[in-house]
């Protein structure tokens, strides 16, 4: 084999390491050819054209030169009419002579010299075949008469004292500053600021006429006055401020003459300077200008990223960023590629907001307007998608590509990012938060169907509000919502905390409660230090250490507040009062003063566990005394836990199914679904089919092979249904039904979902909406773009209210896309405590609550709610970055091992012995270690007497003798109140004519019997209306072949309100019907390790029946 190095040629010498250092010095005798690119450079003209105009930097030089020059000539002329002493000669002879030093006319001739000679120069330098064109030029003829009579007099010394005007080489020096500016951006390779020329031009403009005209009116005047070089520059300030005092004034015409021609100049170029100014100043305020570096490098600021700014979101965003304290020294910095409306140019010159809020029109696609926005030193950017837009798949897109430049930009910002559709979110993985709109909204929709108004509860919590809303209010009601939804998520570490110090070593349910006994503080979940995972009630076996960062719900957080120890001297009445038990609970006082809450502190002594305050009263009961509350263990133990209730399935349908669902082929079973809609969704256990069901079967007004119903009623369900009425079987759908069949739910509690793609009255009567639990209307995305902005939910608000007139008594939940339209779900014109509630929400809106909308009944009742409300959740998660985290296991969209989930559980009459929220918090810590959080309740609406002839008294009803007429009367009553008789005017004439005949039997002078009449007829034309659409809807029943005996059109519950209690004080009475919110922990967490299947311990471990787990 041959050697393969002795085959490879040695390298040429220009490969060698040394020859790269030292250079190739034998080229000469290789034989290669050397090659020069650019030859018309090599020519001596080209080689000065480089030197003198092409080059920046030389070029710079050259101009910087130049300018000096010209300075220096004005500098002379100055020092030679200082050193001038004008004699009296004849007529014109002192302004034809002046005179001139020897040594200061060897310093003008060499200072002329050099620069005529430059100017040729350059002027055969950029030479381009029109000679006539480089003569006419100003500033070439400005520079021949100031430096040829110059070198003229080096050749005739007679003319050495001749006056040559050398001072309009301030004109030429202006010419070389303007050129000397353009080169240096140039050279720095920095884009030139218009504005920053603009200004120069102007100020070096007005200085030059300025200076001529004082450098003319001295020259001219030594023939007249003998002015100086002060009193020609006090004359023309005087003159061109339009002042014209008169006790300097020119003497001879040709100073007069001057005087004119410069005003006129000035009235001619002034003018134009400024409005070029002006417009580039307009244009600027428009784009925004730049965020200054300085104080980008000194001061702290953030930047919104949007593709339209409107002035909701914009007073959303100020709003609720500027409502934590720290961030009161942070500058707001806007890019927007479009123009500022009107509106937000308004709120802007806010002295509150100009200072601290800067508009930037750009694109955050350019890197320059990035710069501009100073985006490497910003603290965060937030880019928020357009949800008005036609095509939301469209503004995902340019959300992306937002995220995708800032990243690339500024690689270390931290990028909060709201995204619409889920499936594009895995794009935006990189970035610190995401926020995706259809996940929340779907998931609150359908915890709404589960837990009645999570979506307010969730709105209340992320929302900054320190709980003063209506506090002044007449109603009970108002002033307890308000100052429960001051109420927010916190957190603090537990080592460094008073709330929850005392509790290390200790289980969490037992700190929960005796924090929230103690403090009136919520304890609902906790985070290791060496985790990132938040758990929810991690339940009673979790032992709290000192490490922990605890999460808990409060009024404030523990660092704004004060702690006052209350004496034990009491008055003797309080002590009577506390030694008789319902008024030894502690007291939740909490007063709000000052972004401060001072707490007073219980006197927590030592307590029998079986004291009188816990165990219902022998006479309270049939049954006799029932055993007292068991008190919460600081260590739960084995035999403590009633590990049946937290494990054990009590309800027969969970082991065995009936033979109903066996005959039906449903068979269910606790898994992963196996297919993701999108990536990037979480994947959550829940019921599912062993089967998978034909995709013919899912058309439920159609029948199939398999089975042949046609209509909801066919189909024989056991539970209501749940109606979701949608544009489209978006991917969003997924985060609505996984939570209806999450694995803890029990079998026997899963509603039917049917989804409703067009709702005209047939396809609602054949899904079964005379029967459903809950009628979900999901906004439509074709309707969300509209000319005027607050218009995109009006065919859905339309919608929504003829389901409420058609079936009243539906349980209606509807998303809109604008929160200022949630005043016109069902919408009644002359309710007189609807209108009540819109001078109220005016009110709070003129304090600047941020909440104003809250008091609004369907908002309160979580009939309906906003995804914009959310906006605020992903503008917390700057101070709070957990927020986001806690908010997705609180609607299911998350599941971490060994957290819990979010439930409910109503109070029925066998539970009102509890009494108060205190104990029944420590029932539920100490049997199914359950942490409350709030408390849903739905009270009778009282009906106000208003001016009007519809609102009539209903006490003047009671001496009726027909009992049922009088109950009709009073469930009927609000219907009859809202209702317009000009909108029927048969029916109207048609009862007038009735109430005429009934009182030609009555005596006339009986002003009561007047009012029953009055009564009667309005019940009577009421009952007539709904009558009718009764009517209408039972004969398209009978048309379609379905029953109508479902159809209850007179059950109506308008005479109802309902609101939350977030974290109610302890001593809050329990009502009949409340809903409790729970945090109920992970039943997968207290699996054994020895359980013989994986079948048996799911069936053994999850799937209970909440009602029984929470029965007190």
């Amino acid at each position: 084999m041959v050697d393969m190095d002795s085959e490879v040629p040695p390298l040429p010498p220009r490969y060698r390491f040394r020859d790269l250092l030292l250079g190739d010095q034998g080229w000469q005798s290789d034989d290669r050819v050397q090659v020069e690119f650019y030859m018309n450079e090599n020519t001596f003209k080209e080689r000065l054209k480089l030197f003198f105009i092409k080059n920046q930097r030389s070029s710079l030089r050259i101009r910087l030169f130049n300018f000096s020059l010209k300075l220096l000539s004005c500098f002379l002329y100055i020092v030679r009419v200082l050193l001038d002493d004008p004699t009296q000669g004849l007529a014109w002879s002192p302004i034809i002579w002046v005179n001139r030093s020897l040594p200061l006319w060897g310093l003008q001739v060499s200072v002329a010299l050099i620069s005529l000679l430059e100017t040729l120069l350059l002027s055969y330098l950029s030479y381009k075949g029109n000679i006539w064109e480089q003569i006419l030029r100003i500033p070439f003829l400005l520079e021949i008469i100031n430096a040829v009579p110059f070198i003229i007099t080096i050749f005739w010394p007679v003319l050495r004292n001749l006056f040559i005007p050398v001072f309009l080489n301030c004109w030429l020096a202006k010419h070389a500053l303007e050129n000397m500016i353009n080169d240096l951006h140039r050279a720095i390779q920095r884009t030139q600021s218009a504005m920053f020329n603009q200004v120069l031009i102007l100020i070096s403009t007005l200085l030059c006429l300025i200076f001529t005209c004082i450098c003319g009116i001295q020259h001219l005047e030594r023939a007249g006055n003998r002015l100086t070089l002060f009193d020609s520059l006090y004359f023309c300030i005087v003159t061109f401020s339009t002042v014209g005092f008169g006790d300097v004034t020119p003497k001879i015409w040709p100073s007069k003459l001057l005087v004119v021609i410069m005003i006129c100049v000035a009235l001619v170029v002034l003018p134009i300077q400024f409005e070029q100014l002006a417009y580039l100043w307009m244009e600027r305020q428009k784009s925004g200008g730049n965020y200054s570096r300085h104080r980008a490098q000194t001061e702290k600021h953030v930047v919104l990223c949007v593709s339209s700014l409107k002035i909701d979101l914009l007073m959303d965003f100020l709003n609720e960023f500027y409502a934590h304290p720290r961030l009161q020294d942070y500058y707001v910095v806007i890019l927007c590629p479009t123009e500022m409306d009107a509106q937000v140019r308004r709120v802007l010159q806010i002295p509150m907001w100009s200072q601290r809020v800067i508009y930037l029109q750009g694109s955050a696609l350019k890197d320059q307007d990035l710069l501009r926005a100073k985006m490497d030193d910003a603290e965060a950017c937030f880019i928020l998608s357009s949800r008005c837009e036609v095509d939301r798949t469209a503004a995902d897109h340019q959300t992306i590509l937002r995220a995708w430049a800032v990243k690339d930009f500024a690689p270390n910002c931290p990028l909060y990012v709201q995204i619409l559709k889920p499936e594009n979110k895995f794009h935006i993985k990189f970035a610190d938060h995401v926020v995706c709109e259809e996940e929340f909204k779907y998931a609150m929709l359908a915890l709404n169907c589960i837990c009645p108004a999570t979506s307010t509860l969730i709105t209340l919590l992320v929302h900054t509000s320190r709980g003063q809303e209506s506090q002044q209010s007449p109603e009970q009601w108002q002033k307890m919502y308000g100052r429960c939804s001051g109420n927010e998520v916190y957190h603090i570490n537990l080592e460094e905390s008073t709330f929850f110090a005392e509790y290390e070593g200790k289980s969490f349910t037992y700190a929960s409660f005796h924090a929230h006994k103690k403090f009136g503080v919520c304890l609902i979940g906790v985070r290791k230090e060496d985790n990132k995972n938040i758990l929810l009630n991690p339940g009673p076996r979790y032992i709290m250490s000192s490490t922990d960062i605890c999460f808990y719900i409060n009024i404030t957080k523990e660092e704004n507040s004060a702690f006052k120890k209350q004496e034990k001297h009491r008055k003797k009445h309080e002590s009577k009062l506390a030694y008789h038990g319902a008024s030894r609970l502690p007291v939740h006082s909490i007063i709000a003063s000052m972004g401060t809450v001072a707490i007073d502190l219980q006197d927590t002594g030592c307590r029998t566990s079986s004291r009188p305050t816990l165990a219902l009263p022998s006479e309270g009961g049939k049954e006799g005394r029932r055993p007292s509350i068991a008190p919460v263990l600081e260590v739960a133990d084995s035999s403590s836990l009633q590990t049946c209730d937290l494990l054990s399935d009590q309800s027969e349908d969970e082991t065995t199914p009936s033979d109903d669902e066996v005959s039906a082929g449903l068979e269910y079973a606790k898994g992963y679904p196996p297919y993701s809609p999108y990536i990037g969704s979480s994947p959550t256990f829940c019921h599912l089919l062993h089967e998978k069901v034909p995709f013919c079967c899912l058309r439920l007004d159609k029948g199939c092979q398999h089975n042949y119903y046609e209509d909801a009623k066919a189909y024989g369900f056991k539970n209501k249904l749940i109606i979701v009425a949608a544009e489209t079987a978006g991917n969003g759908l997924y985060n609505f039904i996984v939570p209806l069949r999450a694995y803890y739910r029990p079998k026997k509690e899963l509603n039917p979902i049917v989804l409703l793609l067009d709702n005209p009255l047939d396809d609602l009567l054949r899904c079964g909406v005379t029967f459903a639990a809950n009628m979900v209307v999901v906004d439509k995305e074709s309707t969300m773009s509209a000319e005027e902005d607050y218009m995109a939910d009006a065919k859905t608000i339309v919608n929504v209210q003829t389901l409420f007139r058609l079936f009243s008594s539906l349980s209606i939940i509807t998303e809109l896309t604008h929160p200022a339209n949630m005043r016109f779900m069902q919408f009644r014109a002359k309710d007189c405590y609807s209108l009540a509630l819109s001078k109220l929400e005016k009110k709070e809106r003129e304090k600047g609550s941020n909440l104003a909308f809250m008091f609004r009944l369907p908002f309160a009742a979580g009939r309906v709610f906003s995804i914009s409300m959310l906006d605020t959740l992903l503008y917390q998660s700057f101070v709070k970055d957990y927020m986001i985290s806690i908010t997705r296991l609180l609607l299911g969209l998350d599941t971490t091992p060994g957290s819990g989930f979010l439930c409910s559980m109503k109070i029925t009459e066998e539970d009102l012995w509890i009494r108060t929220y205190a104990r029944l918090y420590q029932k539920l810590c100490s049997s199914t270690g359950d942490i409350p959080i709030g408390v849903y309740r739905t009270e009778s609406q009282k009906l106000t007497t208003s001016e009007s002839q519809i609102s009539i008294s209903v006490e003047e009803w009671e001496d009726t003798k027909d009992t049922k007429e009088q109950i009709s009367y009073r469930s009927n009553h609000r219907n009859s109140t809202s209702s317009d008789q000009s909108d029927h005017p048969l029916l109207r004439r048609k009862s007038m004519q009735w109430a005429r005949r009934l009182s030609r039997r009555v005596p006339r002078h009986s002003s009561k019997t007047a009012e029953k009449i009055n009564q009667q007829r309005m019940n009577l034309y009421r009952r007539s209306e709904r009558q009718e659409l009764a009517e209408l809807v039972k004969n398209r029943m009978k048309h379609l072949g379905l029953s109508p005996a479902g159809y209850d059109e007179m059950n109506d519950h308008q005479n109802t309100l309902s609101y939350i209690l977030i974290n109610p004080s302890p001593d809050t009475r329990l009502e009949l019907n409340d809903i409790v919110y729970l945090i109920r922990p992970d039943p997968l967490a207290y699996v054994p390790n020895t359980a013989p299947s994986r079948k048996d311990s799911l069936c053994n471990t999850v799937g209970q029946d909440t009602r029984e787990e929470t029965q007190l």
